[in-house]
């Protein structure tokens, strides 16, 4: 029997990946965004659903097995309107009995802990936003006693094959074709990335497996674990040429952060650039033994592509 997943926020970055991934596996998709526009196709159709009306949330998962809620919020936003849109969701999967599906951050850990992070050490974060995120993630866990199956998997920043306006196409690499790469941190520490085809993947391969998990699931997905002279070393091959280094002027944008709400927001995460730290990758294989990542060269050769210059450009280098 088929089965059927809502996707909310189906137009965003983390919701366009799953939509793929969930299609290519076979599921019935219903993606849903505030306008609901969209190409329908076989096992896909486009609906509109407002997250921050919970009737609509709840009229939505009807008859779903699975809710992706991946929802984004400008920064901005994130106070005002989280604690509102968790409780919609958790009303639309306890409705429906669906299991909900969430792309964690990392957020949740603090500057001071391990280099690597583990799902149980979550908490103790020192940033607003850090603090939302724990207080919705302890929203869904705590739900759990009223029967709600919730599965989080979390990954770093996004690394995804279209632009989208993301620290890796906007600032890191699209200066790349022409012999650029911009760092926001120290070269020397690891960050963790998550390939987006790849984490929507592994969420597509729990929500299969959903039954065999606790009530609440949480998973760190690794990805790639690079640090910034790895990541300049990776792209430098897709686009088969050296790249001279810039950085990014943190002072300049702390001077105007004191007119920009959005500048202020972006410093307060400045920390996860100077704050060496991968994902605990054992939980996940444990349970997807099968899965696969693609391979880093593989997927910078397809990232890197989408800001080509022309088809004239030399071709990356190969490795064997």
């Amino acid at each position: 029997m088929t089965q059927t997943v809502l996707i909310l926020g189906a137009t965003g970055r983390f919701g366009r990946a799953a939509t793929k991934a969930f299609l290519r596996a076979g599921w019935h998709v219903t993606a849903a965004s505030r306008k609901g526009a969209g190409t329908a196709r076989s096992g896909l159709r486009h609906i509109a659903c407002d997250p921050m009306d919970r009737d609509a949330v709840i009229r939505a998962a009807q008859g779903v097995d699975v809710i992706v809620h991946a929802v984004n919020m400008l920064y901005r936003d994130w106070a005002s309107m989280m604690p509102d849109m968790t409780a919609n969701v958790i009303a639309g999967g306890l409705a429906s009995g669906a299991t909900v599906i969430i792309p964690g951050n990392v957020y949740v850990f603090d500057k001071d802990g391990p280099a690597v992070w583990h799902e149980n050490a979550r908490g103790g974060v020192h940033t607003r936003k850090g603090m939302l995120r724990v207080e919705m993630e302890v929203a869904f866990e705590r739900a759990a006693e009223q029967g709600l199956r919730t599965i989080v998997l979390r990954g770093g920043d996004f690394i995804e094959s279209g632009p989208s306006g993301n620290w890796f196409d906007k600032y890191i690499a699209h200066n790349a074709y022409k012999g650029g790469f911009t760092y926001p941190g120290r070269m020397d520490a690891v960050h963790a990335w998550a390939y987006l085809p790849d984490m929507a993947r592994a969420a597509e391969m729990l929500a299969a497996k959903r039954e065999t998990l606790p009530p609440y699931a949480s998973f760190g997905f690794e990805g790639y674990s690079l640090s910034g002279a790895e990541l300049r070393a990776a792209v430098s091959l897709a686009v088969g040429r050296p790249l001279k280094l810039g950085k990014i002027p943190w002072f300049a944008i702390r001077m105007m952060g004191v007119f920009s709400k959005e500048l202020r927001e972006l410093m307060e995460m400045r920390y996860l650039w100077d704050t060496p730290h991968r994902l605990d990758p054992a939980p996940l294989r444990a349970v997807l033994p099968d899965f696969t990542p693609t391979r880093l060269e593989v997927a910078m050769r397809e990232v890197v592509a989408q800001s080509a210059p022309s088809a004239d450009w030399p071709q990356p280098l190969r490795t064997t």
